[in-house]
């Protein structure tokens, strides 16, 4: 039986051993993309044909070079004979089919949150008054529209957890399997009687993350606010959204170490008679 507690002893010996390797992967490939996406949404005006065009070419590069170095990170943390000139080579090499079937999952999750849209415009609902915060010209959905949607948003989100569950071994299988789209179909293999367990993982592990970057955001956002004053409040955002940033890309690399130890073990567990 495959034990998250002896996966996460191996996730620290990796993290211990190999730092000096993975940080600057995860500094080239997650903090910096993500820090002049930012930049450029927090600086520019929005609005304009070239905002809308270089903001999406910014977020697909931004993408990109995540992938790009969470496989490479999975590749240091799959074998430890791997250094980082073949780990970016394996990850070049992978980040396509990554980026493929990425699209394809948020595809299908894009479409499958189309129903209660539906409902809701059937029912009434006026979206562009929601979005544009103006309560007085909406006209609320029906009770059985929003019953509807309640229940259905309920049922996607656990969906969801329990489909990421099962994908979690994704990145993996794609790197050092060399699959495509049937990655999705082993990794929903190597995950079978796990399901539980790496949903409190996920949960434990978002929980986390999600309050460490909340408060790194909020402290140094104070910090920022009190030293540039009210003429750089959008400066100390941008400023206080990189220590998130921060805080996150630490967190995406942790889990990309987590994710290689965790198919380290369960492909032991298969191969051991």
């Amino acid at each position: 039986m495959v034990k998250m507690g002896t996966v996460w002893d191996r996730t620290i010996e990796v993290l211990n051993g190999r730092t000096g390797m993975i940080a600057p992967i995860a500094v080239l490939g997650i903090l910096l993309p993500s820090v002049i996406r930012d930049g450029y949404v927090a600086f520019s005006t929005p609005g304009t044909m070239s905002f809308a065009l270089i903001g999406s070419v910014l977020a697909i590069g931004t993408l990109v070079a995540m992938l790009w170095a969470q496989l490479a990170i999975v590749a240091i943390a799959s074998d430890p004979g791997t250094d980082a000139a073949a780990a970016h080579r394996q990850a070049g090499a992978r980040v396509l089919p990554a980026l493929g079937i990425t699209a394809l999952i948020t595809l299908i999750a894009a479409l499958l949150a189309v129903p209660p849209v539906i409902v809701l415009v059937q029912s009434g609902f006026d979206f562009s008054a929601a979005a544009n915060g103006s309560s007085v010209q909406m006209t609320p959905p029906t009770a059985g529209a929003a019953g509807f949607t309640a229940l259905y948003g309920i049922a996607y989100l656990l969906l969801a957890i329990w489909i990421g569950a099962r994908l979690v071994l994704l990145n993996p299988v794609i790197l050092n399997e060399r699959r495509g789209i049937g990655a999705i179909r082993r990794s929903v293999q190597l995950t079978k009687g796990l399901t539980w367990r790496i949903i409190g993982v996920l949960i434990l592990f978002a929980i986390v993350m999600l309050v460490s970057t909340w408060a790194a955001q909020s402290v140094t956002g104070i910090i920022f606010r009190l030293a540039l004053g009210a003429d750089g409040i959008a400066t100390a955002t941008f400023l206080s959204g990189i220590a998130a940033t921060i805080v996150t890309t630490a967190f995406t690399a942790l889990a990309a170490v987590f994710t290689a130890q965790l198919y380290v073990a369960v492909r032991e567990k298969s191969v051991t008679p």
